[in-house]
């Protein structure tokens, strides 16, 4: 029951590699260029020539994850790792709760610590490179895909971001002006994004019939076929309301 999930993941991985090794990878360093002054980097002392090579423990090695991790966390007390002449320092530093709008017309709200990198760099792998840092990036959208997922149900995280079939097709036609690279790239986004849902534990989901087995694994018989169908039943409703719930928001945003 995971071959659906595991075909779009393997999707995004094998668009990813393609683009790595032949476009190439954004590959910019975590090196400070600017600081914007009054922005919560200078007030916590970053400067212009720190590279950063970890948050709240976990290893940056390119400006993108930077920025991404940042985006994802505002208003949170974060924990920076640099590196300064030579040596590491840890500085602690809370995001802006700043609102952006997309080239779609979407409203984000994101977290900002106000540096500037230099231009943007690409970076091609071979074969092996581009496979590795495919899988790498399918990993990193998939986490970070499900802190979002996880801040929308905590309430810290504003749920207009979600979006239905009618802004799908939307992004779709915008993206396709772009050229061919971006059509490939949101493509794989969007193949991420259908794994993961797939894997929610809704019964008539991937993920609902992995409950089912995890549960028949531990009581060792079946779940009686009368609760099985009572699930699908509930689970077929959830998943006609949720496509009501965010096609209705597509209508609102788009002001039909």
């Amino acid at each position: 029951m995971t071959g659906g999930p595991a075909a779009n993941f393997l999707f995004a991985i094998i668009i990813f590699a393609i683009l790595f090794g032949t476009v190439g990878q954004r590959f910019t360093p975590a090196e400070v260029s600017q600081i914007a002054a009054n922005s919560p980097a200078e007030i916590a002392g970053l400067q212009a020539g720190d590279k950063i090579i970890g948050i709240d423990g976990s290893d940056i090695e390119r400006f993108e994850e930077l920025q991404f991790i940042v985006q994802q966390n505002p208003k949170k007390d974060m924990v920076f790792e640099i590196l300064r002449d030579g040596s590491s320092k840890f500085i602690e530093i809370t995001p802006n709760l700043v609102e952006r709008e997309d080239q779609f017309g979407t409203t984000h709200r994101i977290g900002q610590i106000g540096i500037i990198k230099a231009g943007i760099d690409y970076k091609k792998h071979n074969t092996g490179g581009a496979v590795l840092a495919a899988i790498k990036e399918t990993a990193f959208m998939t986490w970070e895909t499900l802190k979002a997922i996880g801040q929308m149900i905590g309430g810290s995280r504003s749920t207009d971001e979600l979006g239905g079939p009618i802004r799908i097709a939307e992004m779709s036609g915008q993206v396709a002006q772009q050229g061919f690279v971006t059509v490939l790239f949101f493509m794989a986004v969007l193949s991420i994004n259908l794994g993961l849902i797939n894997l929610f534990p809704i019964p008539m989901l991937d993920g609902g019939h992995l409950v089912f087995y995890f549960i028949e694994a531990i009581r060792g018989r079946p779940v009686r076929q009368k609760i099985q169908e009572v699930g699908l039943r509930i689970g077929f409703l959830l998943v006609i309301a949720l496509m009501i719930w965010v096609t209705s928001k597509d209508v609102i945003r788009l002001g039909w």
